[in-house]
């Protein structure tokens, strides 16, 4: 299996198949343990369990987002640094914003 590439402001940075793949499985589970939630919610469960598999769901897009951007950082950043373009920085700062909002 071989990198997936894209391009980012005329560079290719590279995500690794392995790594796509842990965060697709990551996010497979999180999706799964929401849809078991919104069951939960539908069969009338009790709310105190709801929020708790709430905190869960929550703490499982964390952490994977938590991975995507150490990824981001030591791949993309690094290469969009050495080649001077402080636009990513940029962008990755604003992105950090929404995400730990």
């Amino acid at each position: 299996m071989s990198e997936h590439t894209h391009e980012l402001n005329g560079y290719h940075h590279f995500h690794s198949p392995e790594h796509d793949r842990k965060i697709i499985n990551r996010l497979s589970r999180a999706i799964g343990h929401l849809e078991k939630v919104r069951t939960m919610v539908e069969n009338g469960e009790d709310c105190s369990q709801v929020l708790i598999q709430l905190a869960a769901v929550r703490s499982a897009l964390g952490s994977c987002g938590k991975e995507i951007l150490e990824e981001h950082i030591s791949h993309c950043i690094i290469h969009a640094v050495e080649s001077g373009d402080m636009h990513e920085v940029e962008e990755l700062n604003k992105a950090i914003s929404q995400f730990i909002r």
